[in-house]
């Protein structure tokens, strides 16, 4: 490293020149640098220790705060909030609408927030944005336990989807722009492995909360002041979080340079702060962004039913409020393991991870078929076993996150792209609860399971578009037989979109 480069590394900042590229540049510059392979593997295992963990402990925390609704209505919050009651046209059953749309109108809120929070994450300092508002989402969570009717849960559920937004989308960006193309798919699991871990953590506490007696509280109002004072502690270390490897301040100034060069190769680029609208016109008409889209929306339908009427559709089958709980550990473990093993043979071997989702998808359409085909007698362990290998659907969404975000370019692509997975995701939590007909319990629900196998039917379609529009991406930039490898360097850093820059290739 020359002494003009370890001045850049040392004070990068943004300049006449540079302003509009990425953050990189600053530090960098346009031409390769070579770089110690030991200094660069301590950086990457630097980042592993300082961002995997806290992630994995924030995403688990969103899926938490989400999924402990379906555990709150065993604890007696349907009947205090009123969010059940008799059927105006069948006296003999119940109207759980009231939670469907509980359940549904965290996600509108989450749809609220996803682009303005997408924009201030591109726009502000990471660490301090990230803080703010995850303080911000452990007051309204703690404010739960304040509710006093079903009217007020829903403007509760509304706000903290709203907040919410900022780390699924905050986290996806992040990932991209601290590792290489191959590196992602397994950084993306690692966090996105919070749907499986607490599941089962989740489920752990919650049977815990279920022994307790007595107490000013209802069991369902400790659940969420838990979820609250430990979303706040996580906000206090958000405050902490660089924005980019160019500012990571727990690597030596050697370890930052080897971390931003070491990303040139890939072209996705780091960080830049200017909003570009010829960026955004070119998300909007690119095709593989909305068939990603699709195959989210489609695909997270089954966790919209799952998490927030799992424990009450197992309970239908004869078990116990606390063996209901227990039922979700295996539900989470497979979940864990799909999306764990996924997300690491996507980093071992190239271009595999269309087929793999596809793959995946084939156990959810299975589980959905068995439960509802199967005998819903007392005790009964077909539909539970159906139920369990829906798990592998968080190995098909992790995989959707890693296919979306490794094949942009562009920081502000990426930002939209980042938003409008979890647009797609809101989509398919909305949707899920809708399907589900209380009325219709003794047919075994068949518009919810008949719903998801169409759309896990849908999202394996989309899979194979996006494989082939992707392979032709590829051949014509192969085609154009661009070789020069100081051009490539140059344009690593420019904030170039993934069509703009001809050394871009996407990974299938």
């Amino acid at each position: 490293m020359t002494a003009a480069t370890a001045l850049q590394a040392d004070h990068p900042q943004e300049t006449h020149a540079t302003a509009g590229k990425d953050v990189a540049i600053a530090m960098v510059g346009e031409e390769v640098h070579p770089v110690d392979p030991v200094v660069s593997a301590r950086a990457v295992r630097k980042i592993d220790w300082f961002l995997i963990p806290a992630m994995t402990v924030g995403y688990g925390l969103v899926y938490y705060d989400k999924a402990i609704l379906g555990s709150a209505v065993l604890f007696g919050m349907t009947t205090d909030l009123h969010l059940s009651i008799p059927d105006a046209h069948n006296p003999a059953s119940v109207d759980t609408s009231r939670l469907s749309w509980a359940t549904s109108l965290f996600y509108f809120g989450m749809l609220a927030g996803l682009y303005p929070m997408s924009y201030a994450l591109q726009r502000f300092e990471v660490g301090r944005t990230l803080g703010v508002v995850v303080c911000i989402w452990a007051l309204v969570c703690l404010l739960t336990a304040a509710v006093t009717s079903y009217q007020g849960l829903y403007v509760q559920r509304f706000f903290l989807g709203f907040i919410e937004s900022i780390i699924p989308t905050g986290f996806m960006t992040i990932i991209s722009g601290y590792y290489t193309q191959q590196e992602q798919s397994l950084r993306q699991s690692w966090w996105f492995s919070s749907t499986g871990w607490w599941t089962i953590i989740g489920g752990a506490l919650n049977y815990g909360f279920a022994q307790i007696t007595g107490g000013g509280l209802h069991r369902w109002q400790y659940i969420y002041l838990l979820a609250g004072a430990l979303t706040f502690l996580f906000g206090l270390f958000c405050f902490a979080v660089p924005s980019s490897p160019v500012s990571a301040w727990f690597l030596t100034k050697e370890e930052r340079f080897a971390a931003v060069e070491r990303l040139r190769h890939g072209q996705t680029g780091i960080r830049c702060t200017q909003f570009k609208g010829a960026q955004l016109k070119e998300a909007l008409l690119d095709i593989k962004i909305w068939l990603i889209a699709i195959m989210m929306a489609s695909a997270y339908t089954v966790n919209g039913a799952v998490s927030g009427f799992g424990p009450l559709i197992v309970s239908t089958f004869g078990w116990s409020t606390l063996e209901s709980i227990v039922f979700q550990f295996p539900l989470g473990g497979l979940c864990l393991i799909a999306i764990l093993l996924t997300g690491w043979l996507g980093s071992r071997f190239p271009n595999i991870r269309i087929f793999m989702l596809i793959v995946c998808c084939l156990p959810v359409i299975a589980g959905c078929a068995l439960i509802w085909k199967s005998e819903w007698s007392y005790h009964a362990a077909a539909p539970v076993v159906g139920y369990s290998i829906t798990g592998t659907f968080g190995g098909v969404v992790s995989l959707i996150i890693t296919i979306g975000m490794s094949n942009v370019a562009g920081h502000t692509k990426k930002s939209f792209t980042s938003a409008t997975i979890f647009v797609a995701y809101c989509v398919g939590n909305i949707i899920g609860p809708q399907l589900i007909k209380s009325q219709t319990k003794p047919l075994h629900y068949p518009e919810l399971w008949t719903g998801l196998i169409i759309c896990y039917c849908i999202t394996i379609t989309a899979a194979v578009a996006l494989y082939f529009v992707l392979r032709h991406e590829n051949k014509k930039k192969e085609s154009l037989n661009k070789t020069d490898e100081v051009e490539r360097a140059k344009l690593a850093f420019q904030d170039l979109t993934d069509k703009e820059n001809p050394y871009f290739r996407y990974q299938l």
